[in-house]
């Protein structure tokens, strides 16, 4: 019993498609074979700010600059926008385009506490210590001194910034010591 080859090649692709099923049912199959776990597209992600706030803390501080410029896309451009890209610049040592953001932030809220005090840190990183003395003044008294950080900021601009007045006067005046008869010596300035 010979079967001829063109007709058993024939029901042969016949059997194989009906195995397969619907055309349909092979889409829906590919689509959660390839669906990633977990995601429900009917469903918003999590915030871009949150997002970037936990980056930030891990040290991630590029991903969390990403996940801050996701937010502004998603929010707009808002103060705490601002305020967290101008945070993320910070981190990266890109101390001008963090000023920049931080005081623009600033400008859109003049109340926005964790703003005024990067813009401090700004200040102190760039070695202008009395400006970023008068930065923490105005965060902690918008804060009400309840933020330990802000008061050890101020802390330290206080002291660096008259440290750097003291420094100043000692550069400008020369002091010598001169003998005056036995064992009395007088300290004399130029003024």
């Amino acid at each position: 019993m010979r079967r001829s080859g063109p007709a058993f090649c024939l029901i042969l692709v016949a059997g194989l498609l009906s195995a397969c099923g619907s055309p349909d049912a092979l889409s829906r199959q590919a689509a959660a074979r390839n669906a990633p776990f977990g995601a429900d597209p009917s469903r918003h992600g999590v915030d871009g700010l949150l997002v970037g706030h936990r980056l930030l803390e891990a040290g991630e501080n590029e991903l969390a600059l990403r996940a801050y410029l996701r937010a502004a896309s998603e929010r707009g451009i808002t103060a705490d926008v601002l305020s967290a890209l101008g945070s993320a610049n910070l981190r990266l040592g890109r101390l001008q385009q963090a000023e920049q953001l931080l005081r623009r932030a600033i400008k859109m809220d003049p109340t926005f506490v964790p703003a005024i005090n990067n813009l401090g840190v700004v200040l102190m990183e760039q070695g202008r210590a009395p400006e970023a003395k008068l930065v923490f003044k105005q965060a902690f008294a918008l804060d009400s001194g309840a933020t330990d950080s802000i008061r050890e900021n101020l802390r330290l601009a206080i002291a660096k910034s008259d440290a750097s007045i003291y420094a100043e006067q000692e550069e400008r005046h020369e002091f010598s010591l001169v003998r005056r008869g036995q064992g009395q010596y007088v300290l004399l300035s130029q003024l």
